[in-house]
């Protein structure tokens, strides 16, 4: 099995918004969607071990992550709310 690749992210690393972790917690939960679930399992957690150690590296990211796999009939994005939200895991057609 292949893992989805992360694409580059439309704003430079360096842009002050470039700034979400994609470090769940109790305050910010990680959820994913039913389908998101049911197309991609078990690559949603490896793909956001990816986005959090690339967010270390990095300083922080865009809190919109697009992950795309030839394989599927959809990519897989992540996106990371600010305070009060959560972190999600959802196809774009669920956007």
């Amino acid at each position: 099995m292949d893992k989805p690749i992360l694409k580059v992210q439309e704003i430079p690393f360096e842009d002050p918004d470039s700034r979400y972790m994609f470090q769940p917690s109790a305050e910010k939960p990680f959820v994913a969607t039913p389908a998101c679930i049911e197309l991609y399992r078990d690559a949603i957690y490896h793909c956001l071990i990816q986005l959090q150690q690339l967010a270390v590296e990095k300083n922080g990211l865009d809190y919109l992550q697009v992950f795309d796999d030839p394989d599927k009939p959809e990519g897989l994005w992540f996106i990371e709310d600010d305070d009060g939200g959560a972190i999600t895991a959802l196809l774009p057609s669920e956007h």
